[in-house]
């Protein structure tokens, strides 16, 4: 049996199911409150998460000229992205939750304006870094589900930040439906239609900036870190540290934890890249086969609800099943939506609709499972920074994915790619599989 950690609570390992347990205690009211913090701002920042996703190759294909270089707005706000979960981590790390959500939503609402202006202005050298300051916003959504754990129970970690993500639903898949209104909005005012979406996003930005900087008290992370015994605090006075999962592991810790998160990374990298290729491209590729905008947000409001209304379920099944025969099955499942993509004709708006909601769905497995091993590999109050550098390699593969969505369109095809996207998610699997035996 392994050690208990600082806490006194058994650590379960992160991709096994644990042994009967005793019916749950509720949470501490502190965890209540800051979960509904974070569930209200998710409520109004998912619109924001939407903007570059609906609109942005179209943008890039508009003003740029080329449908090769359609993927490039999501390559910068994933590129953003990558930055914002960098410098929001270290900030969490050193200064709470509170200030770094709260900056990194704000720099999110200053790059959706940048980008209205850019467009009203037709200006592409403006167009270009307001997307990599966009990026910000959608690096802090992502982030706030780290939040939602500090405060957890280990058997209950799952579930918590899985309530987070659930909160984005309701403005993510808004969003893509309210493109014609935003776009009417944009154009009363003077402005093209398609920065419509980023005005919605500025507001949505905004409005959770300043939520989480005047509720989410206290700060989870400081409270965290307070509950922790003197001997295992981390050690400075602003409970800095290097955040790093090579860090020795000290007694009472439980396992080493650099195998656990180098895992949970992997798992979550490898259904990224070929989730967002497939996303960029295929508002692209309905645009190519005749479908105008309405069309267009319906498929991707399908997309984005699959990504974030199975969480509960999926938190449930990670808590009880273990993370890594979730993540298996994600990247089984993100294969055959990739496979559903390609078999389907240009023209059959419900086959591509089913397999970007079958890919969504496979996302969130994938994002649930990897964030639960990571998150189990790290000691409390301790990882924001390991927290933020994951999030970090999501965004370079996300940006990596939008990059070469376009190239691969150009070159073979919108069949190659989903195939060449079939091929990168099955990985998943086996190293998942692989992983589970390693600690059976």
């Amino acid at each position: 049996m392994s050690a208990a950690p600082a806490g006194g609570v058994a650590r379960r390992p992160a991709g096994r199911p644990g042994p009967p347990e005793a019916p749950e205690a509720p949470e501490a009211p502190e965890q209540r409150r800051i979960l509904a913090v974070l569930v209200a701002s998710q409520l109004v920042s998912g619109a924001g998460l939407t903007a570059g996703i609906v609109v942005g190759a179209l943008l890039a294909e508009q003003m740029l000229g080329s449908t090769g270089l359609a993927g490039i707005p999501t390559a910068l706000f994933t590129g953003g992205s990558m930055l914002g979960a960098f410098a929001i981590g270290r900030l969490c790390q050193r200064r709470g939750r509170r200030p770094g959500l709260g900056a990194g939503f704000a720099i999110g609402a200053l790059g959706s304006v940048g980008v209205v202006a850019a467009v009203a202005l037709d200006q592409v050298v403006l167009l270009l870094p307001s997307l990599l300051v966009y990026g910000a916003g959608t690096a802090t959504n992502l982030l706030a589900r780290y939040a939602g754990a500090d405060l957890a129970a280990p058997h209950r970690r799952a579930r918590a930040l899985s309530r987070v993500l659930l909160a984005a639903t309701l403005g993510a898949v808004a969003g893509p439906n309210l493109v014609p209104l935003t776009g009417d909005i944009a154009r009363a005012w003077g402005i093209p239609p398609l920065a419509g979406p980023f005005l919605l996003a500025a507001l949505g930005y905004t409005a959770a900036a300043v939520l989480l900087t005047a509720l989410l008290r206290p700060d989870p992370l400081h409270l965290a870190r307070a509950r922790l015994p003197a001997a295992d605090a981390p050690g400075t006075v602003q409970g800095t540290d290097s955040g790093s999962a090579a860090d020795p592991v000290r007694k009472g810790e439980g396992p080493p934890r650099g195998p656990g998160v180098a895992t949970g990374l992997w798992i979550m990298l490898l259904g990224q890249l070929p989730k967002v290729a497939l996303m960029t491209m295929t508002p692209v590729h309905l645009a190519a086969n005749g479908h105008g905008t309405g069309t267009i947000g319906l498929v991707v409001s399908l997309h984005i609800a699959a990504m974030f209304l199975p969480s509960p379920l999926t938190g449930l099944v990670t808590d009880r099943l273990g993370a890594l025969p979730v993540a298996a099955a994600s990247g089984a499942l993100l294969c055959a939506a990739a496979l559903l993509a390609a078999a389907a004709p240009g023209d059959s708006v419900p086959l591509l609709a089913v397999a970007l909601t079958l890919a969504g769905i496979a996302w969130n497995l994938g994002l649930v499972s990897g964030t639960a091993v990571i998150t189990a590999a790290l000691p409390p109050g301790r990882g924001a920074n390991t927290q933020g550098l994951a999030d970090v390699g999501l965004a370079v593969a996300g940006s990596t994915g939008a990059l070469l969505s376009g190239l691969a369109v150009t070159a073979g095809g919108y069949t190659t790619l989903a195939l060449a996207c079939a091929l990168t998610a099955l990985l998943v699997t086996p190293l998942a599989l692989r992983a589970a035996r390693a600690g059976a």
